[in-house]
């Protein structure tokens, strides 16, 4: 097998959902990891494993919703490790959690997760992630049958765990995340989380105390009544993975099912609300 890796670096606009979708679309084929940049992502393939034509059926590239543009570079066998040291850091919220990969020393934070990065979504650098780790962080979830919808690498999950939470469930419909999660998981010795690959579907005859769903705004509106339907009496909805915009859309969504607006938090545009049932 070569040593010779192609690094094609797209460019999407608008960058969010559009990343997430084509990584998703992507992650089909050989491409063996991504990482984030300012205006979209890398994406690495073996040289080997490349085909010319490779991104012929990537439906995204055709959408007129996004602009996307990419180029393509020919690299020597990537160390992986040594890119994540260059470009992941650390992330601290409100001193309290702290998210690192296994290179970095270990804190004395309250709440200590290490999440091996093999792609930056997800790692919790994003606003997202983070305003979620914020709700979790001030919410008793002690002994809450909890979800996390859309999981990602289970950050979420695992926090609500080190903070109480059982049993768990994490849904994500990517296999990438699925297979990471269950990775995560392991990594932080934690005993009550279930992960399961696929969508809102699984969620049929299910109850939970609390349900986390960091997605997007499109996906969020479609599963709304799922998640309501699976949220026992007084239990709590965290939503995140949109923009302050889209506030109205949620929001009208959610109370004409009958959930309470509670708080919220905002960063950089991007918004997380808290609704009780």
């Amino acid at each position: 097998m070569s040593n010779i890796y192609l690094a094609y670096h797209f460019s999407v606009e608008p960058k969010e959902p559009g990343s997430e979708i084509l990584i998703a679309e992507l992650g089909e084929k050989p491409f063996e990891s991504f990482m984030e940049t300012e205006n979209g992502f890398s994406a690495y393939i073996q040289k080997d494993l490349w085909t010319k034509n490779i991104l012929d059926d990537i439906y995204l590239l055709h959408s007129p919703e996004f602009t996307i543009s990419h180029t393509i570079e020919e690299i020597e066998q990537v160390n992986w490790n040594e890119e994540w040291e260059k470009n992941f850091e650390p992330i601290d919220v409100d001193g309290k959690c702290h998210v690192r990969a296994p290179f970095h020393p270990k804190t004395n934070a309250e709440f200590d997760i290490v999440i091996e990065p093999k792609m930056s979504f997800g790692t919790g650098h994003h606003e997202t992630t983070h305003m979620m780790i914020q709700h979790l962080l001030e919410t008793d979830i002690t002994n809450m049958k909890t979800l996390d919808m859309g999981c990602g690498t289970a950050i979420l999950a695992i926090l609500a765990e080190m903070k109480g939470a059982k049993p768990i469930d994490a849904i994500d419909i990517d296999n990438w995340c699925y297979l990471n999660s269950i990775e995560n998981a392991e990594r932080n010795n934690c005993h009550e989380i279930s992960v399961y690959e696929g969508d809102a579907s699984l969620l049929k005859d299910k109850k939970y105390d609390l349900i986390i769903a960091n997605i997007n705004r499109n996906i969020l509106l479609n599963d709304m009544q799922q998640y309501v339907d699976c949220l026992n009496k007084n239990g709590i909805l965290l939503l995140s993975g949109f923009y302050t915009e889209d506030i109205p859309f949620i929001d009208a969504s959610c109370t004409e099912k009958g959930l309470t607006y509670v708080k919220k938090f905002e960063r950089n545009n991007w918004t997380s609300l808290k609704y009780v049932n």
